[in-house]
């Protein structure tokens, strides 16, 4: 089985050198988000570009309620082997001029690893479902979509975008927040994990925990 799991991370690896990929959309709307210049990762945690890529901006906010599901959409595939996540991050005023620097995100979502054969539950994937919480305050925040590209030991790639949306309804919670860059060290023991030999036997998703609201 270890062995069989080998050659199935390898053919995926060879298979999927040049599928970069980038988050285009949220429910389909591409001028909500700030479009990377191209598909190409961001290969450094430590740079300002793994926040939200570029410093493009966006002409469309998204209207969510608290509570409710989004949709952040792709223009591949999530071939790569590697953990994925969501963060969100309230503007002070209009989200469209904010570039949600400082101490202000917090984790609502991720995709991590299953065992036996190891994978990661992100892989194949064509978009990225996930729940707004239900008490966090209404508002306009930015919402941080993050992929681990994982298959080249030792150098991950990042492949992040930022949306901008709506809160409506909502509660008064204050989730505990971190800074991004910031968010996870180089030496981060999810991003330094070679997943070809040996074979990981536990996993555990770069930056903080999930507040599910």
């Amino acid at each position: 089985m270890k062995f069989a799991t080998l050659a199935i991370l390898a053919s995926s690896l060879a298979s999927s050198v040049s599928a970069h990929y980038i988050f285009t959309n949220i429910n389909g709307n591409k001028n909500a988000v700030r479009q990377p210049v191209n598909n190409s990762p961001v290969t450094s945690v430590t740079a300002a570009g793994v926040r939200c890529n570029s410093a493009a901006t966006a002409s469309d906010v998204v209207t969510v309620a608290a509570g409710a599901s989004l949709t952040f959409g792709l223009d591949n595939t999530l071939y790569h082997q590697g953990p994925a996540a969501i963060y969100l991050a309230k503007a002070p005023s209009d989200v469209k001029s904010w570039d949600g620097s400082g101490t202000v995100w917090f984790k609502i979502a991720e995709w991590g690893a299953t065992f036996n054969p190891f994978t990661f539950t992100d892989a194949n994937l064509s978009s990225l479902s996930f729940k707004i919480p239900s008490s966090i305050s209404a508002g306009q925040y930015l919402v941080r979509a993050e992929q681990i590209g994982l298959h080249v030991a030792g150098s991950p790639q990042f492949y992040v975008s930022c949306g901008q949306i709506q809160v409506t309804g909502g509660g008064s919670a204050n989730p505990s927040k971190v800074a991004i860059p910031g968010y996870a060290s180089a030496s981060d023991p999810g991003l330094t994990v070679n997943i070809y030999n040996p074979v990981p036997t536990s996993y555990k998703v770069p930056g903080p925990a999930v507040f599910s609201g």
